[in-house]
């Protein structure tokens, strides 16, 4: 039986109940697979350009750490535009993040992100609404402008989620190991797909992703002018920018094809 397109501007936005669900159970996957490192892994390079396995967990704590504490964001991003004015707020802060546990080992790490996000989610969740949906993550982070929502509600229902699932796939990929993929993979991924569909302004094209956290999806309207076939991980490896281990198969219009390849979504 053929599988449904149907359209990724369909998707529906992960509530705030669902990110709940979705936020803890990629944390334990996320906390689960970092207890299965070896002493050498903790050294090994990431996708994160400069980073290896300890910093990038370094820099995961330090998410979780300032949502509740947003004054520790603040003092980083101060200090990171002295000591990495070459970077953005953005990137500079990310620096201090790790530069503050750069002392810390590996393992005393896991024990810091399985303490400082729970609270994180708790947090969130204490939130009046009105202020998740008003207050800007932009007011922190410029960067923040070219997210399709900048607000607290978002950084809670997709983007928290999403930052600490890719650097599992980060992981993963550092370690050569397989990602295991479930229920919760799949609505990060469907949110991916619909940021996309937000902001496509090329023509009608499909996107057929394979594995357990896949889906047909269309973006745009009318006939598909070309079709992505790949794995759902890949997939998102590609739209953040990073490397694809697997395959990106095209088919369809050149202009289509290369509209899909420059493709980007925010993570």
């Amino acid at each position: 039986m053929a599988t449904t397109t149907t359209s990724a501007r369909a998707v529906p936005r992960t509530s705030g109940t669902r990110a709940r669900l979705v936020n803890e159970a990629e944390l334990r996957a996320t906390i689960s697979t970092y207890r299965e490192l070896s002493d050498e892994d903790w050294r090994r390079p990431t996708a994160c350009t400069g980073w290896t396995v300890r910093d990038m967990l370094a820099h995961t704590v330090g998410q979780y750490e300032e949502i509740p504490r947003p004054w520790i964001a603040v003092r980083r991003i101060r200090r990171a535009s002295r000591t990495h004015p070459h970077l953005g707020p953005l990137d500079g802060h990310n620096e201090s993040q790790i530069e503050d546990r750069k002392a810390v080992p590996g393992r005393e790490l896991i024990g810091a992100l399985a303490h400082f996000a729970p609270q994180a989610l708790i947090a969130l969740r204490r939130v009046p609404a009105p202020v998740r949906r008003g207050v800007r993550l932009s007011l922190l982070y410029p960067e923040a402008k070219a997210l399709p929502d900048d607000s607290v509600d978002y950084l809670g229902n997709v983007l928290a989620a999403r930052d600490t699932w890719m650097h599992r796939v980060d992981l993963c990929d550092a370690l050569g190991a397989g990602l295991v993929l479930d229920g919760h993979d799949r609505e990060i991924v469907d949110q991916v797909v619909l940021d996309l569909a937000l902001a496509w302004t090329g023509p009608a094209v499909e996107i057929d992703l394979h594995g357990p956290a896949g889906g047909r999806r269309l973006l745009g309207i009318g006939s598909p002018a070309a079709t992505l076939h790949a794995g759902a991980v890949d997939f998102a490896r590609h739209v953040s920018g990073r490397p694809v281990r697997g395959s990106l198969e095209l088919e369809g219009d050149p202009e289509a094809r290369a509209a899909l390849m420059a493709a980007r979504v925010v993570f």
